[in-house]
């Protein structure tokens, strides 16, 4: 059996290869129609001129549904593990929270570009950036509570180290892009697709779509964490009759039926 056949461990897989596939593939859509420049452009500029906008926004909302899944599946993995731990029952629900409204923001990221929406795209991507990294701080916190009874501190070490990048990378961006759009720099930079070394505020956009990138890797990363522990789960799926027929009124006792949801058990 390969790895990715092994429980759910195709679903953060999928994830991380489909959305760096939505970022690689609209990045070189937008160069190759000269939409931005080569040089490190905002991750949303190679997906705000179509057609690359419509490539990008079709992908993301799929990975917002695989990013989605993925989270649950973690929610519904710790849960299990931790029945009767408190505490890391309200992380775990919190957790659940943060990542579906990051899985929102992306969605919003995807559907309402820079230039035509920006209050709504800057929304977006608050959500993303924001409740995602949070999200990533809750289940290191969650894997440091669970060593080293359910898992090794290997695992906690790694996406330690995964969100002090994604922390540094945040922190970064948020510096440089209030700078940046703080109106010392012109106001036409919000619509600016194209960047030359000699314009005001260059150095700036430079360290913050750098950071932009950075933090999105930093993210993959810590959805790569979750392989090995997807390897060890299946889902479900139990179908409850109460009746012979769909026009039934009075309960019938029916055997209940349970067949296999994505994947077998491990």
């Amino acid at each position: 059996m390969w790895w990715f056949q092994q429980g759910l461990s195709f679903l953060p897989s999928a994830l991380v290869i489909w959305t760096a596939a939505a970022f690689i593939f609209s990045y070189i859509t937008a160069i190759v129609l000269h939409h931005v420049d080569p040089a490190l452009p905002y991750i949303s500029d190679t997906g705000t001129v179509a057609p690359e906008k419509c490539l990008f926004g079709a992908m993301l909302n799929f990975a917002a549904v695989l990013c989605i899944a993925t989270i649950y599946v973690r929610y519904k993995q710790v849960q299990a593990l931790n029945p009767e731990g408190r505490y890391i029952s309200r992380l775990n629900k919190a957790g659940l929270i943060l990542g579906l409204l990051s899985c929102v923001g992306l969605s919003l990221v995807a559907n309402f570009q820079k230039t035509a929406f920006f209050a709504v795209h800057i929304c977006g991507a608050i959500l993303t950036f924001g409740m995602g990294s949070l999200y990533m701080f809750v289940q290191t916190a969650l894997s440091y509570l669970m060593q080293p009874k359910i898992h090794g501190k290997q695992v906690f070490w790694v996406r330690l180290l995964l969100v002090i990048w994604c922390g540094v990378s945040a922190f970064s961006m948020l510096t440089c892009s209030s700078l940046l759009y703080s109106g010392h720099f012109g106001s036409d930079i919000v619509q600016k697709l194209h960047w030359n070394p000699e314009d005001k505020g260059y150095v700036l956009h430079m360290i913050t779509t750098a950071a932009e990138w950075s933090m999105s890797c930093s993210f993959f990363g810590f959805f790569l964490t979750y392989i090995r522990d997807f390897q060890k789960i299946s889902l479900r799926v139990e179908t409850n009759l109460h009746g012979l027929t769909l026009y039934d009124t009075i309960p019938c006792p029916i055997n209940n039926e349970q067949t296999h949801l994505l994947s077998r058990d491990v």
